[in-house]
């Protein structure tokens, strides 16, 4: 897989990734605007305006003119928000690429913003907000990252509070397109079965035309940066959502790197060690040897400035201390340099990671999101064959020495979901 890359005049970046055997094509417009941009009183703007997005322009004035032409062209449409972007797409037969393009950019430029349509939708927003709050697996990823980046935008939930969403207005959104949507700092990503081989200047040519025509009249301005992130730790941290639940829900983690650093890849692989797929330490450790939670896995996440590699499980509510006991002890087996990784067990944790990497880009909607959130937030854009030779560099050493270097006390962090109160007990097991 190949891609090509272009910038119109205005300074919007254009990646284009021909997949041949393609009948689908997917183009998303990616924003460098995400919920770390946010201030107190728009908190959850970026993922409300994400909905706003979808309800009306000028050319097509309601939501059902817009899902109307969608699903004429059997094609499917969706966005997505996180902390440090946002994007938009539509996926459909690869004829379609410039239908695409066409409704795409006018919800970005002409959106309507209909002020009786922000009120019908702060209902929407406040019943998602309801929704996550009833799914603790989900909610403890929020948990953790709030006890680990406290009351700034990294620490507040994407979806913002009830209070707030109830209380932005037109004139919201309005400044907060002008602060942040600027051509520069987006890029639309064209994957799929677009005419032309991987790499062609052909196929580059063709989408930069089809982009420039419905987005080069977009004006560049400045826009807001987002405040660094000032970490300070010098203990292990307990937070409890005290909820009545059926299964208590833990994630445990430590501070790690950001999006950029040399470490990535050795945690990414210890990650996986640690809990990537069923044969994985803590799920054998955790569930199958002890019978103590259904899930467990981990995950190594970065920003643009900080990171954190965090372990989730579901717990049985009567052995919440065991579990967490025992996930500890695993832990201090990586602080340790003591994982005594064999060399079947290195290899299964590298071949679980370039499987699901894999398998994850056999979607062209997945493989334009692999690509815009590089060229928006990494310092180059790696090609999937180039991660999977960065995967196969690692070392044991490598691992046993990130390990040693994050795993350790003041970066520990313990967040828990469910019937628990007990937090001296917890702060007395979280010690590594």
């Amino acid at each position: 897989m190949q891609f090509s890359k272009t910038s119109l005049p205005n300074g919007l970046r254009v990646i284009t990734i021909p997949m041949p055997s393609f009948e689908s094509a997917t183009a998303l417009v990616m924003v460098g605007a995400g919920s770390r941009y946010e201030n107190k009183k728009n908190s959850g703007i970026s993922h409300f305006l994400e909905h706003m997005a979808f309800k009306g322009t000028q050319k097509r004035p309601s939501a059902l003119d817009i899902a109307s032409l969608i699903d004429g062209i059997g094609g499917e449409f969706n966005a997505f928000t996180g902390k440090e972007y946002t994007g938009y797409y539509v996926k459909a037969g690869k004829g379609n690429v410039e239908t695409i393009l066409d409704v795409l950019s006018d919800m970005l430029k002409h959106s309507k913003l209909d002020p009786v349509e922000i009120e019908k939708e702060k209902g929407v927003i406040i019943e998602e907000i309801n929704l996550y709050e009833d799914m603790p697996m989900r909610k403890i990823g929020d948990i953790y990252e709030n006890l680990l980046y406290g009351d700034t935008p990294m620490g507040w939930d994407i979806a913002g509070e009830k209070d707030i969403i109830r209380s932005i207005t037109r004139e919201d959104f309005v400044s907060y397109m002008q602060s942040l949507y600027s051509p520069h700092n987006m890029t639309v990503v064209i994957a799929g079965g677009i005419d032309g081989s991987a790499g062609s200047p052909q196929v580059s040519d063709k989408m930069r035309e089809l982009v420039g025509k419905y987005f080069g009249d977009m004006g560049s301005f400045e826009t807001i940066t987002a405040k660094p992130l000032k970490e300070s730790q010098k203990k292990p941290q307990v937070l409890i959502r005290n909820k009545k639940t059926e299964q208590i829900h833990i994630a445990l983690g430590v501070r790690t790197i950001d999006l950029n650093h040399p470490d990535k890849y050795p945690l990414s692989v210890l990650s996986s060690i640690l809990g990537g797929g069923m044969s994985s330490r803590l799920f054998n450790e955790v569930r199958e040897k002890r019978g103590l939670a259904y899930y467990v896995r981990s995950s190594s996440d970065e920003y643009i400035d900080c990171g954190s590699l965090v372990s989730t499980a579901g717990i049985d509510p009567k052995r919440v201390k065991d579990a967490i006991a025992v996930m500890v002890e695993q832990y201090g087996l990586v602080s340790a340099g003591k994982l005594n990784i064999s060399d079947t067990e290195f290899k299964k944790a590298k071949e679980y990671m370039k499987g699901h990497l894999v398998l994850e880009l056999e979607d062209s909607r997945s493989v334009s999101t692999f690509y815009a959130h590089q060229e928006l937030l990494e310092k180059e854009i790696l090609n999937p064959d180039q991660i999977l030779k960065k995967i196969d560099g690692v070392t044991k050493e490598q691992v046993d020495e990130v390990g040693k270097k994050y795993f350790v006390n003041s970066g520990l962090n313990l967040a828990l979901i469910g019937n628990f109160e007990d937090k001296k007990a917890l702060e007395e097991l979280v010690v590594l």
